[in-house]
């Protein structure tokens, strides 16, 4: 096992090198200047504007400046914002823990919705149930996360009144009352993004418990005269998870954008928001800095999915 996670590891470092070079270089590529607001700016005079530039190595060749920013990396030297002249690390620590708090109960939400029911349709196929679970979940990954977002706001927030539809850090309560509103604001963001993924992922659990219920070894397992509950639990469900597994794992980039989305429309102080504002602000620091962190999470959560095939299926050798 550990030398499997070693081997993991391994094959994930050239990854993240291989990330790192693409964004940096197309962030130093990209048109527009982050001083350029400084440029335009008659206080400040031509030779200040030059010493920060030359500071900050915007002038150096990008190949030098990759390699300055990756050895900086390593020493945990994030730099500084642009426009806020924070930390990154110290933004990026603030903000983490919010988007993985929202992504994190949005999954479980999705997992929730989909195992049951994919697999409640699936042994019932073509029931009544099974055709009002394949039309709901066809509706429910067909409407993007901003609209069901608005929605859910005209509707929880502006019709009844019932939960707040702008997420706020500074709360006014302390102890219980305090996890109530945070968990209120929460609601909405963790339900547009949990009953999206939930919906697409109904439909691929339905898809393979199907394909294992047919096969031979749940026949013989039904001839032996186990029970059905036995049956789809120990010999279905299990064999079909290792798919949708791999699909979760594959769809956690997808899962970040839409948590980008989700947290820009209920303004969730969350790393996709650091990210849009960092992007219009031209702040490159900042923009690497989360871009990279966003994909060390999709590796690790594909770390995680690949142990989880050897306990799912222990013909999986970890050698």
């Amino acid at each position: 096992m550990t030398q499997y996670l070693l081997r993991r590891l391994m094959i994930a470092i050239p990854s993240l090198l291989g990330i790192s070079v693409i964004l940096f270089t197309v962030l130093a590529l990209a048109p527009g200047d982050p001083f350029e607001e400084l440029a335009t700016n008659p206080a400040i005079p031509p030779d200040v504007r030059a010493n920060l530039r030359a500071s900050l190595g915007m002038d150096d060749p990008v190949h030098e400046r990759y390699f300055h920013w990756l050895f900086a990396m390593l020493r945990g030297e994030w730099g500084f914002s642009f426009v806020s002249r924070i930390p990154v690390d110290q933004l990026i620590l603030q903000r983490l823990p919010t988007t993985i708090a929202v992504i994190g109960s949005s999954q479980i939400l999705a997992l929730c919705i989909a195992l049951p029911v994919g697999v409640f349709a699936a042994t019932r196929p073509y029931s009544v149930f099974d055709q009002v679970a394949n039309t709901l979940a066809f509706i429910g990954f067909s409407l993007p996360t901003f609209f069901t977002g608005l929605l859910m706001i005209l509707l929880f927030s502006i019709t009844l009144d019932w939960l707040p539809f702008v997420y706020r850090t500074n709360l006014d309560a302390t102890g219980w009352r305090w996890w109530w509103e945070q968990f209120r604001q929460s609601i909405m963001p963790i339900m547009v993004l949990g009953l999206f993924q939930g919906a697409a992922w109904t439909r691929y659990v339905r898809s393979a418990v199907l394909d294992v219920i047919r096969l031979d070894h749940v026949t013989t397992a039904r001839a032996k005269g186990l029970p059905e509950r036995r049956i789809t639990i120990r010999h279905v469900v299990r064999n079909a998870m290792i798919p949708v597994v791999t699909l979760v794992a594959l769809q956690m980039p997808a899962v970040f954008g839409g948590a980008i989305v989700t947290e820009q429309i209920f303004r969730v102080p969350g790393i996709g928001s650091l990210l849009i504002s960092a992007i219009l602000a031209n702040d490159t620091p900042v923009i690497m800095a989360v871009t990279f962190v966003i994909s060390c999470l999709v590796i690790f959560f594909n770390l995680v999915a690949d142990i989880l095939y050897g306990w799912l299926d222990p013909r999986i050798s970890y050698r």
